[in-house]
């Protein structure tokens, strides 16, 4: 028995205003399909218009934390949150971009026990407390990420990609949002580091 995608009603992609299929058709080419995020959000155009906007300003812009950095964010905070779509989805990039078929695994679990770096730790311990107890949040939390090598810009985007995930998380949840099946395979054919 095929689930549903989502518990609120889809709108046909063709639907769609003309720059969004055009935005929802490049990622589709690049991965081979349409994730489900777009599907569940299309009912809502605008509010998709802007919710990939804001995903790309903090995802796809140059410099600062690398895309896998900013990858281990989401997989360790959607974890935190217990947004399974986005554990698995974004457990596929983090794999992919990391190239390491196990760290989203590890991550999802428990970050603690992760093989991650110190800078790494340092990161996702910051957006843990971001996602969970951002009103705990001191200058010595801040410190420690300056002690780790972050610039205050870096800084700035590990709280703001914690945050966005945050939004992100709690709508699919909300919405009982499916990951695509094809997220579960992503990235696990890449030859383990020894």
């Amino acid at each position: 028995m095929t689930k549903p995608i989502s518990r609120f009603p889809l709108a046909p992609l063709d639907s769609l205003p003309g720059d969004l299929a055009q935005r929802i058709g490049v990622v589709a080419e690049k991965s081979g399909f349409v994730p489900n995020i777009f599907l569940a959000m299309a009912h809502r155009p605008d509010e998709l218009r802007a919710f990939m906007d804001y995903h790309d300003a903090l995802m796809e812009k140059p410099g600062g934390l690398s895309k896998a950095e900013r990858e281990l964010i989401v997989v360790a905070t959607s974890s935190a949150n217990d947004c399974q779509y986005c554990v698995v989805a974004h457990g596929a990039i983090l794999r992919i971009r990391a190239k390491n078929p196990q760290i989203a695994d590890q991550v999802a679990v428990n970050w603690r026990k992760a093989d991650l770096t110190a800078r790494e730790a340092a990161m996702v311990q910051y957006a843990i407390k971001v996602a969970l107890r951002a009103q705990e949040i001191v200058p010595e939390d801040h410190q420690a990420l300056t002690d780790a090598g972050f610039t205050q810009d870096e800084i700035w985007d590990i709280g703001a990609i914690t945050a966005f995930f945050g939004l992100s998380n709690r709508i699919v949840n909300m919405a009982t949002i499916r990951p695509n099946d094809e997220f579960y395979a992503l990235g696990r054919d890449i030859p383990i580091r020894g």
